[in-house]
């Protein structure tokens, strides 16, 4: 965008209801202004009158015509604002800002992508990427851990939560922290699941990004750390800290850091020094 103070005029085009209390939206630009953002970046997202938010993106639908997803969740203010509104509703959209995950970075690891709750909408963008170029990765694996089996989100993809084959080249495992009757998978942390994994991986030519809550995200940290992987294997998406998102108001600094401008997406090698900031 020219100006990234001020927001353009998008449009909801769809709605999918992924729970009781999160939706994603396909928005498009009435402009069609091109946007092709990288995974890991964010936008702010916004209601003329109640105000805006920061958000991940979920998909990128067309890239030249500006057409993309993003998935909210209800938690007061304007995201209820905007989670109420109907197909066809304008908003406002500024961005894309931050860094995303770095692809060149991951090239011929094997990748570990690990969700928690709606970090799972920024996980879904980096996946989406990593299947496009399938044959430049090694494995790639999906850990990803929900409140209850209800709170599962994307549940129709097509690329995501089934065992890999030609057709579906991950490798997805899911957890629960509570189960229902019909629940007959795993319950527990998500980081319980590299136990699954860890025996047939190579920590060595392996890579691990990460979005979730902070309690996730620490115990990424610590499980990850103990198998052997080093701080810049380690990518960790920060994005709750996000408010202004162009390095302005300084509600995201960690230390030196704005994770708004030097993030999302950070090494662990870069903020270990001042984490518990974060945590």
């Amino acid at each position: 965008m020219s100006n990234p103070y001020l927001p353009q005029l998008a449009l909801i085009k769809t709605i999918t209801e992924e729970t009781g209390n999160i939706r994603t939206f396909t928005i498009s630009f009435k402009a069609k202004t091109p946007f092709d953002p990288q995974p890991g970046q964010f936008i702010e997202l916004s209601l003329f009158g109640l105000g805006e938010f920061p958000v991940s993106i979920a998909k990128v639908i067309d890239p030249a015509a500006g057409i993309f997803e993003t998935t909210i969740r209800r938690v007061g203010g304007v995201t209820e604002g905007i989670a109420d509104l109907r197909v066809n509703s304008t908003v406002g959209v500024r961005g894309p800002f931050g860094k995303g995950y770095p692809l060149e970075k991951l090239d011929g690891k094997d990748v570990i992508l690990v969700a928690g709750g709606l970090g799972m909408a920024s996980i879904k963008y980096l996946a989406d990427c990593l299947l496009k170029n399938r044959d430049r990765y090694g494995r790639i694996i999906l850990l990803y851990g929900a409140a209850t089996p209800d709170d599962v989100l994307y549940k129709n993809s097509p690329s995501l939560f089934q065992s890999e084959t030609k057709e579906r080249p991950l490798e997805a495992f899911i957890t629960v922290d509570k189960a229902d009757n019909g629940w007959k998978g795993k319950v527990g942390m998500v980081t319980d699941l590299i136990d699954k994994i860890k025996p047939a991986l190579d920590i060595s030519r392996s890579m691990v990004a990460a979005c979730g809550p902070s309690k996730m995200m620490k115990a990424v940290v610590d499980r990850f750390s103990k198998a052997g992987f080093q701080g810049e294997q380690l990518l960790l998406s920060l994005e709750r800290r996000m408010q202004c998102g162009i390095g302005i108001c300084g509600h995201c600094m960690m230390g030196e850091k704005r994770v708004c401008k030097d993030g999302p997406v950070i090494s662990f090698y870069d903020v270990k020094d001042t984490l518990e900031e974060l945590f």
